[in-house]
């Protein structure tokens, strides 16, 4: 069973910066699109943004510009690099292939607090 592990959240202050990590224990992740998903409570799960295998990204409108998503293929990881964080941004933080609807089993995401 494939295993997403999620970490790197915290309580950060409005414009400061976070580095989320994700790994996925399979021997397909280099071929994977992966996703970065976001959900606060009572909300369904948002996209925040994706990388494509040769390492083209997307971002939803609201993080264009302050986050970058990155991948280590050799390390079955994935990054989230959260700059200028906004209150908006707070939520639970996973991630998993994309779009969501192929996703594999979900990890337990890591909460990003985004509070003065």
């Amino acid at each position: 069973q494939v295993q997403v592990v999620e970490t790197g959240g915290g309580l950060v202050k409005p414009g400061g910066s976070l580095r989320l990590s994700c790994v996925v224990s399979t021997i397909t992740f280099s071929t994977k699109t992966m996703g970065w998903y976001r959900q606060t409570p009572g909300q369904e799960r948002e996209n925040v943004a994706f990388i494509t295998s040769s390492g083209d990204a997307i971002y939803d409108q609201s993080v264009r510009g302050r986050f970058l998503v990155s991948r280590d293929n050799a390390k079955n990881a994935v990054f989230l690099q959260m700059n200028n964080v906004q209150p908006e941004d707070t939520g639970v933080y996973y991630c998993n292939y994309w779009p969501a609807l192929a996703a594999t089993s979900w990890g337990q995401g890591t909460q990003v607090t985004v509070s003065s």
